[in-house]
């Protein structure tokens, strides 16, 4: 009879801890089902890396750990995705837990963005270039035969923005072929952000129709029928001529 991997609910690591003797944790940036993230600092170098804790019991076998490090790997040549370095183990509570180690992005999450902009919630134009940021590094992920699975604003990060956007994206959550129905989701939840980003249902009657040609109501039958890809919705939007 196998033994069960132990409850671990928060690692709860304070400023200072080390990991494997190579990280000094600096502080936690979030957790999830699986388990959570820190800022660490390299002790030799002193360069910051982000680490993704696993819980134990979502990580059985590592299955978690390597399935995230082999796709990060696969998807390192995309910009959009954050860059995956290592992966180690450090003992807790006299348990091997393993980590992932990966660069540190020194942003803002879209969802905290949006809520410093006026009326908390971006122009026309502005939502137009999130939009199509949002779109070339999605068709660039589904071209290397994956996708993301759950993109929502708090799993994008801004880096920079004026006359475009410059944006990371956080967890990959797609564990199964990227098939139509997949890379369809993955359109219907961009053109979600953008919806959102402009002000949602409160607004959307203002907005000008060519935000409602993009958007059709959010309803999924004539988003698939229109944009059957990022691809697709790139093309668009760089072709698309304003009234």
């Amino acid at each position: 009879m196998k033994a069960k991997a132990p409850r671990i609910g928060s690692f709860k690591l304070s400023g200072g801890t080390l990991l494997a003797g190579k990280y000094e944790v600096v502080s936690r940036l979030g957790s999830g089902w699986e388990g959570e993230v820190y800022l660490v600092r390299e002790c030799g170098t002193r360069i910051e890396r982000t680490v993704k804790i696993f819980f134990p019991r979502r990580n059985l076998g590592n299955r978690a750990l390597r399935f995230y490090a082999r796709k990060l790997h696969k998807l390192r040549h995309c910009p959009i995705v954050i860059q995956y370095h290592t992966r180690d183990t450090f003992v807790f509570n006299g348990l091997p837990v393993s980590f992932l180690v990966s660069e540190f992005v020194e942003g803002e999450l879209l969802s905290d963005f949006l809520k410093r902009q006026s009326g908390r919630r971006l122009n026309p134009f502005q939502g137009v270039h999130l939009l199509h940021a949002l779109a070339v590094g999605i068709e660039l992920i589904h071209n290397v035969g994956e996708y993301h699975g759950d993109l929502h604003t708090d799993n994008v990060i801004v880096l920079r923005h004026g006359l475009g956007f410059e944006l990371k994206l956080l967890d990959m959550f797609s564990w199964g072929s990227p098939n139509a129905e997949n890379i369809q989701h993955d359109v219907f939840d961009l053109i979600r952000i953008f919806y959102d980003a402009l002000g949602g249902q409160r607004w959307y009657r203002r907005q000008p129709q060519e935000v409602k040609d993009i958007c059709k109501g959010l309803k999924r039958s004539l988003i698939a029928r229109e944009f059957r890809s990022a691809g697709q919705l790139c093309q668009y939007l760089e072709m698309m001529e304003w009234q």
